[in-house]
C-alpha cells in the first residue's frame, strides 16, 4: 500500500514532500516528492504532516492520575512532596499502581508514544510492589510502547540506609532498570553528596546500569549538586548514558558559572531533559504573587555545547503537576512557547524523538527509514505552524500500516480508585 503525500510543506519549516510504500506492516520505500503513478492502492494523507512514534524519556506512571484524591495543598513543590507521600503510604497498592499505571499508557499510547521511561519512587515498602508491577505491565505492553524504569530515591539513602539500597539495587538489576536518585531540595553540596555519588556510580559501573538523576528542581543558589554529578562521572570515567532531569537552576547561574558547568557536562557526557509543564507549573510559586522566572533549563546553551537535549512530560494529573495526559504533542507545543524553539535553526522536534530514544538505547527509534515497522502519527496539520496551534485530537496514529482505534480512556474509569 502506498501512502502518498506524507511530508508537508513549506520551506521556512524545512519540511518536505514525501510518499510512503508500505507493504506487510513495514516502510518499503520512501520517495520524495509526490507519490509515483502505478496501480498500488493508495491513501492520499493530503499533504498531511507525518512524524515518527513519539519518545517520552520522564515520567511517573506510579504517582499518574491521584491529583482527584490528593490535591496540592498549596500548588508548591513542597505541598505537592507531602501529599504524594501521604497518598503513597496509604493507597500506592500493587493494584493501584496497577489500574493507574495502565490508565497513562493507554492515553500515551492514544496519543501516538512509541517508548517512554518512568521513574519509581523506590522507599520503603514501595519498592517491592512497584517494580514488579511495572515489570508485568512492561511485558503486556512490549508489543505497543518499549517502557523503561529508574529507581527513584533520595540520594543520601545510598549512605543513610545501605541495607535499603542493595534492596532497590535488586529490584533494578532483576528488572533491566536504570539506576536515579533526586539531588534537588536545594540543600548546598557537600561531602556526603559526592560520597553517595561515588557509590552510585561505582555500583553502576560493576552492574552495567545506565544513570538518570532527578537535579536541582529549585531556584535556590545553593542548588548546585548538576556540577558535583558531573565531577564524578569524569572522576569515574563513566561510560554509560547518563542523564539529568530539571536542572531549573542552571539557568539561574551567572554566564561565566554557567558556561564552566556545561563544559563539565559535555566533558561528562551528562545529557539534560528539561520538563517545561511541570516546572513552569512548580518553580517560582508564591501565594499571591505572580512568579517571576519559567523555572526551566537553559536547553539552548546546552544543545549549543552539543549535549544531547530533550523533552518531556514529568508529572500526569497528580499533586507535582494536576495537569497533562503523557502527550508529546503537547509537550513540544508548551516546549516551543516556553523555551523557544521557535525562530531556532536547531532540529528541536529531535529532543522528542531521535535523542530520547538514542539515550533509551533504542537507536532504531524515533525516526522513518525504509525497513522500519509503518508505526507513524499523521496530523490534518500541513505546516509546523498549523501542527503547534491545535491539540490535533483528531490525528492518526499508524501502527504497522493500519490506524489505530484506540482513543484515551474516559476519566470515569478512575472513579474506582477515589472511594
Amino acid at each position: 500500500m502506498r501512502l502518498g503525500n506524507a511530508g508537508t510543506l513549506p520551506e521556512d519549516d524545512r519540511l518536505g514532500l514525501f510518499a510512503l510504500r508500505i507493504e506487510a506492516g513495514r516502510i518499503a520505500q520512501i520517495v520524495q516528492g509526490p507519490a509515483p503513478r502505478d496501480d498500488l492502492p493508495r491513501v492520499d494523507a493530503g499533504r498531511r504532516l507525518a512524524m515518527p512514534l513519539f519518545v517520552d524519556i520522564h515520567t511517573h506512571l506510579d504517582k499518574g492520575h491521584i491529583h482527584a484524591r490528593s490535591p496540592n495543598p498549596d500548588g508548591t513543590f513542597f505541598g505537592a512532596r507531602e501529599a504524594v507521600g501521604r497518598d503513597r503510604e496509604a493507597r500506592w497498592s500493587a493494584e493501584d499502581v496497577r489500574a493507574r499505571m495502565t490508565f497513562a499508557l493507554r492515553a500515551a499510547y492514544a496519543h501516538g508514544t512509541g517508548a517512554l521511561r518512568t521513574h519509581l519512587d523506590s522507599i520503603g515498602k514501595q519498592t517491592g510492589i512497584s517494580w514488579p508491577v511495572f515489570d508485568e505491565i512492561r511485558a503486556e505492553w512490549r508489543d505497543r510502547i518499549s517502557l523503561q524504569a529508574v529507581c527513584l530515591m533520595p540520594v543520601v539513602s545510598v549512605l543513610d540506609a545501605p541495607e535499603e539500597f542493595e534492596r532497590i539495587i535488586g529490584q533494578v538489576r532483576r528488572h533491566d532498570g536504570l539506576l536515579g536518585a533526586v539531588t534537588f531540595l536545594g540543600e548546598k553540596p557537600d561531602a556526603k553528596l559526592d560520597a553517595a555519588l561515588d557509590r552510585m556510580i561505582e555500583v553502576a559501573k560493576i552492574e552495567g546500569f545506565d544513570l538518570d538523576f532527578h537535579v536541582d528542581e529549585s531556584d535556590s543558589p545553593d542548588a548546585r549538586s548538576l556540577e558535583r554529578i558531573a565531577d564524578a562521572l569524569i572522576r569515574h570515567r563513566f561510560t554509560g548514558k547518563a542523564l539529568a532531569g530539571h536542572c531549573c537552576s542552571l539557568a539561574l547561574m551567572d554566564d561565566e558559572d554557567r558556561a564552566r558547568v556545561i563544559a563539565k557536562l559535555a566533558q561528562a557526557g551528562l545529557n539534560v531533559v528539561s520538563l517545561p509543564m511541570c516546572n513552569l507549573y512548580l518553580q517560582d510559586r508564591r501565594s499571591g504573587r505572580t512568579p517571576r522566572w519559567r523555572g526551566v533549563a537553559p536547553l539552548h546553551e546546552l544543545d549549543a555545547a552539543g549535549l544531547s537535549t530533550m523533552v518531556s512530560s514529568d508529572n500526569t494529573r497528580d499533586p507535582f503537576y494536576a495537569y497533562g495526559d503523557l502527550d508529546a504533542v503537547e509537550v513540544f507545543r508548551e516546549a516551543t512557547r516556553i523555551l523557544h524553539f521557535d525562530h531556532s535553526a536547531r532540529p528541536w522536534l529531535e529532543s522528542v524523538t531521535t535523542r530520547p530514544a538514542g539515550q533509551m538505547r533504542l537507536d532504531d527509534r524515533g525516526f522513518l527509514a525504509a525497513g522500519q515497522p509503518a508505526d507513524l502519527v499523521l496530523f490534518e496539520a500541513r505546516t509546523l505552524n498549523e501542527w503547534l496551534c491545535r491539540p490535533q485530537p483528531d490525528r492518526r496514529v499508524i501502527r504497522k500500516g493500519r490506524q489505530i482505534a484506540e482513543r484515551p480512556p474516559a476519566y470515569s474509569e478512575l472513579d474506582p480508585l477515589l472511594a
